[in-house]
């Protein structure tokens, strides 16, 4: 039987010398280009690009509002790193969007991103402001799910 959860995407990602310091670790802003890059990925696997939201719903994005990282292992120039991405959870105009960063199955980066569902505001063209979130679009992310790569060790490569 297959348990319902949460769609979850997964994308590999090569380190390339450009998101690297000068010690060839990856410098730690490119984790959130990587990390906005897996939450267009997962919108996309949802059936739902960017664009098609935008013009369907017309809002204009996805902004996020609040982010919160760990860094437990450090990436370097040419690893190829996998991020498993999902929606844990959907409130009225905001969602919480996790990613986790492995590297050679060891956990290495986790984050958590708050995200609004935005759009022009209707009082002052100059100002965004969050809308609701279609429950049309919420469905789209509580389908069933295999669990991407059991073999992951959690928590594993902690110094």
């Amino acid at each position: 039987m297959i348990k319902k959860q949460s769609l979850k995407s997964l994308k590999t990602i090569v380190v390339e010398w450009g998101d690297c310091d000068p010690a060839q670790i990856v410098y730690f802003p490119r984790y959130f280009v990587f990390f906005d890059a897996c939450t267009t990925a997962l919108f996309k696997k949802a059936g739902l690009p960017k664009q098609t939201a935008i013009k369907k719903y017309g809002i204009i994005g996805i902004p996020m509002v609040a982010v919160q990282a760990s860094f437990r292992s450090p990436s370097r120039f040419s690893d190829e790193v996998e991020v498993i991405s999902e929606i844990m959870e959907f409130r009225r105009s905001s969602f919480f969007v996790r990613h986790q960063l492995f590297n050679k199955g060891i956990l290495s980066v986790e984050c958590l991103e708050t995200r609004v569902w935005a759009s022009i505001s209707a009082k002052n063209p100059e100002k965004i402001e969050s809308t609701p979130i279609p429950q049309e679009v919420i469905a789209r992310f509580s389908r069933p799910s295999q669990p991407a790569k059991a073999s992951r060790k959690r928590g594993a490569g902690r110094k």
